[in-house]
């Protein structure tokens, strides 16, 4: 089993900066994948961006330019830093752990809240 604990969520004004960071424990091996998806009210869960073990990354669209995905494999974390935000942005952020053998894991999810 691992478990993933997600930080930095909270209220920002549009233009403002956030960081999340996301920590895996347990039996954390054979990572395939790291990375970020979230969900706002009415909507399903979507990719924000994942970085690969390889150290290849995925952005979507909306946040390419502005979101930037970070790892730090010994450490077994997986941040994301949020520039330039949104009220679009707004939503509950997950962290989402691949491994190897198919098998994922959610984090608990974090708030992110983007108005003035």
């Amino acid at each position: 089993q691992v478990q993933l604990v997600e930080s930095g969520g909270g209220l920002v004004q549009p233009g403002g900066s956030l960081r999340l960071s996301c920590v895996a424990s347990g039996n954390v091996v054979d990572i395939y994948s790291m990375g970020w998806y979230r969900q706002a009210p009415g909507k399903e869960r979507a990719l924000v961006a994942t970085m690969f073990t390889n150290s290849n990354r995925n952005y979507a669209a909306s946040v390419k330019g502005r979101f930037t995905i970070s790892r730090d494999n010994a450490k077994n974390t997986v941040d994301l830093q949020m520039s330039s935000l949104k009220p679009e942005d707004t939503a509950v952020y997950y962290c989402r752990l691949f491994q190897s053998s198919g098998i994922i894991y959610w984090g608990q999810g974090t708030q992110v809240t983007v108005s003035s």
